[in-house]
């Protein structure tokens, strides 16, 4: 047996998590905008606010200034990692294989921290100011469409999506420039798939289905996750954005190695995967949450 076979393994299974990561692991990951840093906390993105014109009403006046609002985005990196054990480079072999479980216990585990980092950041607190000084929370008052929406206590339907879409381009959200994306759960594609007038060809078919999967409502891409979070009871925030309201930070990306490890009786070998990452909305206006009941 080469002595090189081991480093084969190694770059193999690096190779094997990226790829695999990229195109099977977060749903979420390439439906965000995206940024690489540096540093203990970084300016994610900096605005320049709405200015106004004004008309001039007399000849040779001293000119005022117009002064642009600013303000800055901040995201603070998080640390997070996956050491795997095997017993023998013979086990370690096996890992190779891009199907292998532990190639795929690390991409769905990869896979998932993007979408919780991302989830969580949809209605958290955003980092904004000098330094990220201010706290800036999601505005449930101007960005969130209510369960009673097309029914008391309703789950998801066309109505709250149809106004969703209305106060995202009341924001000023350009939806031929950009296309929206909402989150649903399982059970919420379900209620689309049996409401006519999403599917049926008699009725002005709202939704794009795809093998039996709900690709497109109302023009908006959908994600479906198990990871939608939750309101109070039983009631789901459904996140419905435009790539540009989100963002991804990434100070590390997906990093894969194998070591021995001598400190541990059978000097086992090491399988280490870790990601250093933060998520972040980025304007007010580009986020909206559809809040359901879940049956």
């Amino acid at each position: 047996m080469s002595i090189n076979l081991p480093t084969h393994f190694v770059e193999q299974y690096k190779g094997n998590v990226v790829h695999k990561l990229q195109y099977a692991g977060s749903k979420l990951r390439g439906k965000v905008t995206e940024g690489g840093y540096m540093g203990d906390g970084a300016q994610a993105m900096d605005f320049i606010g709405e200015v106004n014109m004004t008309q001039v009403t007399s000849r040779l006046a001293p000119m005022p200034r117009t002064d642009a609002p600013t303000d800055t985005v901040w995201v603070y990196p998080t640390d997070y990692d996956l050491p795997q054990m095997v017993h023998s480079f013979d086990k370690l072999r096996l890992m190779t294989d891009p199907e292998g479980p532990l190639v795929a216990a690390a991409v769905k585990a990869t896979g998932r921290k993007f979408d919780d980092v991302l989830f969580d950041a949809f209605f958290g607190t955003m980092k904004t100011g000098v330094r990220g000084g201010t706290d800036e929370a999601f505005d449930t008052t101007n960005h969130k469409v209510g369960t009673d929406v097309g029914g008391t206590a309703s789950g998801l339907n066309l109505e709250k999506i149809i106004e969703g879409l209305e106060i995202l381009q009341e924001a000023e959200v350009d939806l031929d420039a950009e296309k929206a994306c909402i989150a649903i759960t399982p059970n919420q594609q379900s209620a689309i798939l049996n409401d006519v007038r999403a599917t049926d060809r008699n009725f002005a078919t709202a939704a794009t289905i795809v093998g039996g999967k709900v690709t497109e409502i109302m023009g908006a891409d959908v994600v479906v996750s198990t990871k939608v979070p939750n309101g109070t009871g039983s009631l789901k925030r459904c996140p419905l954005w435009v790539p540009s309201g989100m963002h991804l930070a990434i100070w590390a990306d997906v990093n894969a190695r194998v070591d021995p490890r001598p400190d541990i009786q059978g000097v086992p070998n090491q399988l280490y995967t870790y990601v250093t990452m933060d998520g972040t909305r980025t304007e007010a206006g580009k986020v909206i949450e559809l809040e359901c009941t879940e049956s």
